[in-house]
């Protein structure tokens, strides 16, 4: 800076000398104004911090000569380094890649290609539930999630905590069936019966979900527990499955759903997925492609799983 010229953004000692006696002025004074403060702290930052300060206006002229020459394709790659998730291309400068197609990587849930992302979240919520799993229990299907998580490894020794395994199904012909019959009439279903409902991703093909939850509530044993997971977001299946889909849910029909047999205060309901999370499932990828972070982030806008644990009460 030549003698005699002051540069109104740049450091100046008459500058730093008028701001020294300022700040000692209003200390004297008592000032309390949070914004006549923060002013002053700004404008002693370039004299306090001067490496900081000329590192910053670096960093602003840099970018401001970036936004002018560089080409847009890499100003939109230096973003997404520097930015990550917080950056937003403009219009018509989104990157597609894979994903631009219409039709699904995969159309069986992703299990051709590895676990599907909607049962990571279900084995997940039966990992942090399985102490519930125990007593008489009651699985829809199979029992392959009974065998699974209804013991304890203590040492060498695999101690199980099921007395009684029933695997309930709609129609005869399911060799592993115990129980023939359907959640929503609940014909051939006993009451006050069983431990633990695991009803895993199924309530979605029952038309009628309130006569089924009523069922639910009925077969439970009094401080009983259903552990429950429905779809959101999801596509609905190829041929095995779509004919028969009739529901997805969020966790608001679910609570409403729930609360008309359940007390309220016995109802534990999350949700679990992100937009990420949601592209992935729809297109068929498999849980071993995303990143544990990617899948354990949590927004309830983009609900691809929900979970429901509900205890019957013990007095009605």
């Amino acid at each position: 800076m030549q003698t005699g010229k002051y540069h109104p953004s740049k450091p100046n000692p008459a500058h730093q000398i008028y701001l020294n006696w300022l700040q000692k002025y209003i200390t004297a004074q008592g000032v309390k104004d949070a914004e006549l403060w923060k002013a002053l702290q700004k404008a002693l930052y370039p004299y306090r911090y001067p490496t900081l300060h000329f590192l910053l206006r670096v960093k602003n002229k840099l970018k401001r000569i970036g936004h002018k020459r560089l080409p847009g394709s890499l100003h939109r790659f230096l973003g997404t380094q520097l930015h990550r998730d917080k950056y937003i291309p403009p219009t018509g400068a989104v990157n597609f890649g894979s994903l631009r197609r219409v039709i699904p990587m995969n159309q069986n849930f992703g299990y051709d290609r590895g676990q599907p992302v909607d049962r990571y979240y279900i084995e997940n919520f039966l990992t942090c539930y399985q102490d519930d799993i125990r007593g008489r229990i009651l699985e829809v299907g199979d029992d392959n999630y009974t065998r699974r998580f209804g013991g304890d490894v203590r040492g060498k020794d695999f101690v199980q905590r099921i007395t009684q395994s029933d695997v309930l199904h709609v129609t005869k012909g399911n060799p592993k069936a115990t129980i023939i019959g359907d959640l929503a009439s609940g014909d051939n279903i006993p009451s006050n019966s069983f431990d633990c409902f695991i009803l895993t991703h199924t309530i979605q093909f029952i038309y009628d979900v309130r006569a089924a939850l009523k069922t639910v509530y009925r077969i439970l044993k009094p401080g009983g527990v259903a552990l429950v997971t429905v779809p959101g977001i999801s596509h609905i299946g190829d041929y095995q499955w779509s004919d028969y889909w009739c529901w997805s849910f969020t966790a608001l029909s679910v609570q409403r759903l729930f609360e008309e047999s359940f007390p309220t205060d016995n109802l534990q309901i999350e949700t679990h997925g992100n937009v990420l999370v949601a592209t992935a499932f729809l297109y068929g990828l498999a849980t071993e492609e995303l990143r544990q972070e990617e899948l354990d982030y949590r927004d309830r806008n983009y609900q691809v799983t929900i979970t429901i644990r509900a205890v019957k009460p013990h007095t009605p």
